[in-house]
């Protein structure tokens, strides 16, 4: 049985920069992509569409729009408090990956 998608709620202005993102082709296309995801999420877009579109997997879709559900308010607040730019940098933060630990340096320096 699947499980329920994140639901996607974005305000005016983080609509304009995440279609902003969207259209852009100076980032980078995994930022493109994701900031769709959002997109297509907020349209009410069922991830087996959103799939479809943007050509990512079941599990990719859903992590996106989890991820932002959670960073909503955060986002909000920045967008209350600064500066424009600085809510493009918050939701770019929202939609690049996460530090992962890697393999450990083998040149000291």
């Amino acid at each position: 049985m699947p499980g329920k998608a994140a639901k996607v709620v974005i305000t005016e202005r983080q609509c304009a920069v995440l279609l902003a993102m969207s259209r852009s082709v100076t980032i980078a296309f995994q930022l493109r992509q994701r900031a769709q995801i959002i997109l297509l999420g907020f349209e009410g877009r069922l991830n087996s569409e959103i799939e479809d579109l943007v050509g990512l997997g079941h599990d990719a879709v859903g992590r996106w729009r989890r991820r932002w559900q959670q960073e909503f308010e955060r986002l909000t607040l920045v967008e209350g408090l600064e500066e424009p730019a600085d809510l493009r940098r918050a939701i770019e933060e929202v939609l690049y990956d996460e530090q992962r630990s890697g393999r450990p340096c083998e040149f000291t320096a």
